[in-house]
Parts: C-alpha cells; structure tokens; sequence
C-alpha cells in the first residue's frame, strides 16, 4: 500500500467508526430511558439534582450529543474526501469537499431519524435531522473559517 493509499484508508476508517458510533446510538442503547438510567444517579450524587432538573438537563445533553456528533462526522467526511477526491488546485479547501460531507452528513441524519421511527424506544424527529444538519453545516463553515485564516497569516508571516 502507498502512502497515499494508507492516508486515504486511515481517514475513511475514521468516518466509519464514527459512522458506527451513530449507528449504536441510534439503537435502543441511546434511548433517553438508557441513558437517564446512568447518568441521573451519577448527577443526583455529584450535584443533588432531582428528577424535574435532570429532565431539562439530560434534554440539553441528548441534543449537545446530536450536535457533537454530526459535527464530527462532518469533519472526518471532509477529511476522507479531501483525501480521496483530487480537485486541481485546491490544497485545503474546496466547495466539493465541504459539499460532499454536508450531504453524507444530512443523509445519515435522515437515515438515523427514520431509522428510529421503527424503535419503541425511540422518535425519529425532523427537528433532530436540522440540528444535525446544522452541526455538519458548522463543521464545513469552520474548517473554511480556519483554512482562510490559516492562509492570512501565512501570507503576513511570508510579507513581514
């Protein structure tokens, strides 16, 4: 295997592996019943917290999760696309990178939400697909935020 070729397989097998994280929370181990059941106990015995805080809180926390792991997934998307799709003259950044990644993104939200439409143990809501897609939107906005910093100060630094 090249160089090239491993680089392309370790960030494909990145993608997957998160992929693979969603997918088992998507499942009944990432119902709020299942997680409430550890995490309540944990934040009653660190903070005192009762059951009508721990609501409102492990709301905040599911949806915190579905914003970190979209956002991720969107990351390691681009990432494995940038490794895998050659765009003449485009090192960093390109449209179709950051393209590419927010659809996978929002397709797999889709895919997720529908998929727990059949779970007893879980809603599938459309309301979750645009938080998702709104993490994965952000991921791509950030990495041409950094890129096109990064590039400003390579400039300064090569002027002065």
């Amino acid at each position: 295997m090249t160089p090239n070729q491993k680089e392309i397989f370790k960030t494909w097998l990145a993608a997957f592996l998160w992929l693979a994280v969603i997918a088992l929370e998507s499942s009944d181990f990432g119902s709020a019943a299942y997680t409430g059941r550890f995490l309540y106990p944990l934040l009653h015995f660190l903070f005192g917290m009762d059951r009508a805080h721990f609501a409102v809180i492990h709301h905040y926390i599911r949806k915190s999760g579905h914003f970190i792991g979209y956002f991720t997934l969107s990351l390691f998307l681009f990432r494995a696309w940038k490794a895998t799709l050659h765009v003449p003259l485009a090192k960093v950044w390109t449209w179709r990178w950051a393209g590419i990644a927010f659809a996978m993104s929002v397709a797999v939200a889709s895919l997720d939400e529908w998929h727990q439409t059949f779970l007893p143990s879980r809603t599938g809501r459309f309301a979750d697909v645009v938080l998702d897609s709104s993490a994965a939107l952000t991921a791509q906005l950030l990495i041409f935020l950094f890129w096109r910093w990064r590039e400003g100060h390579m400039r300064q630094a090569e002027a002065g």
